[in-house]
Parts: structure tokens; sequence; C-alpha cells
């Protein structure tokens, strides 16, 4: 994914290319699909809980991961420029809904014996602990300055530089920093062609 961090991909779950907005977890169902692609929910478990609780709920489950998702891009961002600032108002948010559902490990012999986080989830309000989990590991352990945005002009998206240099400054090498070879190189052309501009 794009962040190089799930809480970075959970922030890019909206964004305004052109200033177009686009959201990709505008309903229950995009927002256990996102997850599961995000592999913070296996599939086998998604399907479970759909079955169980249904389209309403889980659409006020992504209306709240929506909301979730503004205020985190928000203290993350606070973060990056105050990393010494008092944030126990936000961990106090983030432990109230880290408690909503109950996490345990499981011993798997795939590939090897390792160990695997499992979730056990009863309703579709515990979907927001996944997400929160990882803003919160994401303060735990990651360092704010590394914490970026796009440098492409018309992007919104941002992500954490895990590059060894910590020179990363799009989001994709791919696709903002291709455009921005190209308009490199197509500002040496027009200069060239006409020198005096």
């Amino acid at each position: 994914m794009i962040g190089s961090h799930p809480a970075m991909d959970f922030l890019n779950t909206t964004m305004s290319p052109g200033g177009t907005t686009i959201e990709l977890i505008g309903d229950g169902q995009r927002f256990v699909e996102w997850l599961v692609e995000a592999e913070l929910l296996d599939a086998p478990n998604a399907a479970k809980l759909r079955r169980r609780v249904g389209p309403e709920p889980l659409d006020a489950a992504a209306a709240e991961a929506r909301r979730f998702r503004e205020w985190a891009r928000d203290w993350i961002f606070r973060w990056h420029d105050d990393p010494d600032g008092d944030y126990g108002a936000e961990l106090r948010r983030l432990n109230r809904l880290l408690e909503r559902a109950h996490r345990y490990d499981e011993v798997v012999a795939e590939d090897g014996v390792k160990i695997v986080e499992r979730w056990h989830l009863n309703s579709a309000d515990e979907l927001i602990a996944l997400v929160a989990r990882h803003v919160a590991l994401l303060f735990a352990t990651e360092q704010p300055e590394l914490i970026k945005r796009c440098a492409g002009p018309e992007c919104t998206l941002s992500f954490l530089d895990r590059t060894k240099a910590r020179r990363r400054i799009y989001c994709s090498a791919a696709g903002c920093g291709n455009r921005a070879k190209v308009s490199a190189f197509r500002e040496r052309q027009r200069t060239a062609r006409n020198p005096e501009c």
C-alpha cells in the first residue's frame, strides 16, 4: 500500500486528485472490503461479521471510521509538527476505541510455526478498534518526522517514509513521481526551444 503503514493507508481512504473527492469507505460494505484489502481483517471473519450484523450497523461503523480518520489525520500531523506535545486526551480516546474488541494470539503451522494475531469481533462497532490499533502503533513505534505528505501538486495522499535515506517525497514513484519527471522533462524541452522564456 502507498502509505507504508496501515494507519497512513487508513488516512488515504479519502483523496482529492484534481479537486474531486474520492471516498474509499463510503459505506459498511466498502469499509469491510478495505479492512480485508489492508489485511487488518481476514476474509472469513469479514464474511461472518457481515452475516451476523447486517448492512445498517456496518454503515454506522463506516461513518464512525470516516470521523475517526479525520480526527486521526489532524492528530497525526499535529504530532508531526509538535512531537513533544501533550497528547493525553488523544491517547485516552484511542484506548476507549481499543477496548471495544478482543485480540488474541494464535500459534499456526503455516510455512513453519508462527504466532498470528486474531480478533474476536461480535459487532460492527468493534471494527474501529482494528484501525485504532494501527494509529496507536504509529504513535508508539514510529518517528513523527517520517510522516510526510506527497509533494505532487494535486495529490492529497500521505505516507511514512521508510526509505533508507529518508528522501521519499512522492506517494508513489510510478504515479506522482513519474508525473513530476515528465513535467520537468517538458519544461526543459520548452526552455530549450524558447531560451528567452
